[in-house]
């Protein structure tokens, strides 16, 4: 026969300690808290027509000395990676590889997310509940504001060694995207489903390479003014277009707003305006 041991009764306790009790019991051992909202710098980007130009292609003096621009021009090239259904532009992703004279080549994996009605506060929250938080300091948030539209993306930046190439040389396709593949984020590599970015950008090729030269300056509340003129193929896939994208760079929303008033104020009044918004990357992954 087998005997239990008698334990003793515990004292009956008041119904406020019995409470305590429960609700300790039911409290989570460690209490998650959600990242808040990543905090965005901002980017005014402001097209000009050709006659912001000079004979050379190159800003004229008039649009220099009106915007600030007072650097010389110095080249950049570029190609971006996606299949050629576009598969990872469709998901609001872009990679590009990027090469400037005597830099590191710079690798770039930006996820976008549209602004509506210039709601960025609701374009964050998406992006937060997408895994875009001000927790995650892997990615640097930015609202590109153009002509007529925003857009807020997150960008990974990446680096590789330039040994070997001389200016702004690009590297075949197949060994951009070896690079790009093996430098792939987790959140691109996972996108969807397990494997999906990486997979994806495995069957990519580069569209390009297009090479650009840029002007910098300072103008107003911003010291990081630019004059961007890329050369792109035309539409029907002869002859050269000119893409010339004024832009300026600044960490305050206030000061955002009123460098675009201001440099659509002053291309209009010019004649130098476009008015639209030239997207260069869906512009280089379309004709490229």
């Amino acid at each position: 026969m087998t005997f239990l041991s008698r334990v003793t009764r515990p004292a009956a306790v008041g119904p406020a300690v019995a409470l305590a009790v429960a609700a300790a019991l039911l409290a989570p051992s460690s209490p998650a808290y959600a990242a808040g909202n990543a905090v965005p710098t901002y980017e005014v980007k402001i097209n000009l027509t050709a006659a912001a130009l000079d004979a050379g292609f190159a800003p004229s003096t008039a649009v220099k000395s009106a915007f600030g621009i007072t650097g010389s021009a110095k080249a950049r090239s570029y190609s971006y990676y996606d299949t050629d259904a576009l598969a990872l532009d469709a998901q609001g992703w872009s990679v590009r590889l990027r090469h400037k004279g005597g830099s590191s080549f710079e690798e770039t994996y930006k996820k976008r997310f549209p602004v509506t009605n210039g709601d960025i506060d609701a374009a964050l929250t998406t992006a937060n509940a997408a895994g875009f938080d001000s927790g995650d300091t892997n990615y640097d948030a930015e609202v590109d504001w153009g002509y007529a539209k925003q857009t807020l993306s997150f960008s990974n930046e990446k680096s590789h060694s330039a040994s070997g190439y001389s200016g702004t040389a690009l590297p075949t396709s197949t060994t951009g995207r070896t690079w790009l593949v093996n430098d792939i984020p987790g959140k691109l590599q996972d996108w969807n489903t397990t494997g999906w970015g990486k997979t994806t950008l495995q069957a990519s090729r580069a569209h390009g390479p297009v090479t650009a030269k840029v002007y910098g300056g300072a103008w107003g509340p911003s010291d990081d003014a630019s004059i961007e003129v890329l050369p792109v193929v035309g539409a029907n896939g002869t002859g050269t277009e000119y893409v010339v994208e004024l832009s300026f760079k600044t960490d305050s929303y206030a000061d955002a707003a009123d460098l675009h008033a201001d440099a659509i104020a002053v291309a209009e009044a010019n004649g130098w305006l476009y008015h639209g918004d030239i997207l260069k990357t869906q512009l280089i992954l379309d004709r490229y």
